[in-house]
Parts: structure tokens; sequence; C-alpha cells
């Protein structure tokens, strides 16, 4: 039995083989009871319609799906349309971002940052949908100053957002000190933790690096010590999660998200390494 609300990430799969495959997975990591899955969304909307279809299929599956939703480059006019598209379909939970713009891409569009989409959403949708707001406890990688971005998540929030979703870290301590952060700025909301289970070290440290998310030295030395080893690679990733959501959820973390990166083994194998799942 999970001892908080769980929550799990895909992103939109490519192919006609890639989406059968995720089918397999959601049925695979349905055994843990979550609440929503979200999917991704690309710069500037680049992945629109497969995101729409990925939440269609979820959401057909039987299971509550929430869809990305980034606004830059976009005008409320397309903001308004695609949330019609999802109403339609009976999606009322929505993870609102900023988003990048496609590579080339000059203009930002009618919405600057993530609060604007959020407060139109909330203007033009009323209350009926619960949105879902991003946090970086280790800050955004394109902000210079962490105060500053403490008050752009605090604009978020109370913006409208109902809850928010961490980027994914590695180190407890980021994500406490920036609740603490938080609430001294009003936000009252909770803040769940985003965990990415280690499927490939090489890529979970190139994602890291790209957002400026700090992989402990001892961690990163034991990981590049085992070299090819991929049997000792899994298990002490499963370890260093297990013990990370372990003392997540001991100081109070209110849930937990899990990028996946649209595999189901590893999720599973940190669910039954915390006593979450039989087998």
């Amino acid at each position: 039995m999970n001892p908080v609300p769980l929550s799990i990430e895909f992103f939109p799969p490519n192919t006609p083989v890639g989406s059968e495959k995720l089918k397999a997975v959601v049925n695979d990591l349905a055994a843990l009871k979550p609440e929503f899955f979200s999917v991704t969304y690309g710069a500037g909307g680049s992945t629109r319609e497969k995101t729409l279809a990925t939440v269609q299929a979820i959401a057909a599956a039987g299971h509550e799906a929430a869809p990305h939703l980034s606004c830059v480059g976009s005008t409320r006019e397309g903001i308004a349309e695609i949330l019609g598209t999802y109403r339609a379909q009976g999606i009322r939970r929505l993870v609102a971002l900023r988003g990048d713009l496609p590579s080339g891409t000059a203009t930002a569009g009618e919405f600057r940052y993530a609060a604007e989409l959020i407060a139109f959403v909330r203007e033009t949708q009323g209350r009926d949908w619960h949105i879902e707001a991003a946090a970086y406890p280790e800050y955004h990688p394109q902000q210079r100053y962490a105060a500053k971005d403490l008050d752009h998540f605090a604009a978020k929030m109370k913006a409208g957002a109902d809850s928010a979703i961490t980027q994914f870290f590695f180190n407890p301590d980021a994500y406490f000190h920036f609740v603490d952060e938080a609430r001294k700025r009003g936000v009252d909301q909770p803040i769940v933790p985003g965990i990415m289970p280690i499927h490939n070290y090489a890529k979970v440290a190139q994602f890291a690096a790209r957002d400026g998310i700090e992989i402990p030295r001892w961690v990163a030395l034991k990981m590049e010590g085992y070299l090819d080893d991929a049997a000792s690679v899994r298990a002490f990733g499963i370890e260093v999660v297990a013990r990370l959501i372990e003392r997540l959820v001991a100081g109070g973390a209110p849930a937990i998200h899990f990028y996946t990166l649209n595999q189901s083994a590893l999720t599973l194998d940190v669910a039954r390494r915390l006593g979450w799942l039989a087998g």
C-alpha cells in the first residue's frame, strides 16, 4: 500500500509500435494505483496531436490523464481551442507550463510566463480544472537568482494552481528548503517531489547537467565505478531512489511523481523495494 498518492509521467510515443508499448506500460504501472498519468507536450506544442492521442488512450483505459500544456509561442485563442478539446474529452486535470520555443522561432506569443497561462485558464474555464504547476527545487536553469525563481513560483501558485510537481532531483535537502521558502512566500498548496528512477545513468547524468540538477558526488563516483556492470548499476540506482523517497515521505512530502521515460520495470522495482508492491 502506498503511504502517499502517486502520479506517473509519460512522453507521447512517436510511432505506432511505441504507442502499443506504452499501453502495456500503463497497464503495468496501474498496479501502483496512481491518481493520474501525465503526458508531456513538446516545445511550442510540437507534440500537440500526439499528446492528445496519448491522453485519450489513457482515459479510454479507465485512468485519469493530465496533459501538459505549454503557452510559449501560443495565442489565447489557440489555448482556448486546446482546452475546449480536452474539456470535450472529459479531461479536467492539466499541467500548465511556460515551455520552450521550438528552435528557430523568434516570437514568444501572447503569454510570457506560466502564471499568465494559469490565470487565463482560471478566468476562462472556472474552477473545474485541477491545475498543476512546475517547481524547481534547485531552481530553474534559466534563472540566475534563486529568490527571483521563488517569486515566479509563488506567482504561479497565486494565479490559481492547485498543486505543483517538481523537476527531478536527488538532494532531498534542496526539496525541503524549497518548500520552506515557498511557504514563507504564502504558498500553501501541495508541492509534490518529482522522482526519476535511474534507467540509464549516462542519460540521467546528461539530463541533470542540462537542467542544473545535482547528482551527489558519492552517487556519481559509485555509478562510474561500476563501468559496464549493468546489474550493479541497476541495483544501486534502485537503492538510491528508494532511500530518497523514504526520506521525502518521512519528511512530509504530500505525494510522489515518477518520471518513467515510458518504462515500467524500474518504477515497479523501486515500489517493491519500498514495500509498496508485492513480489
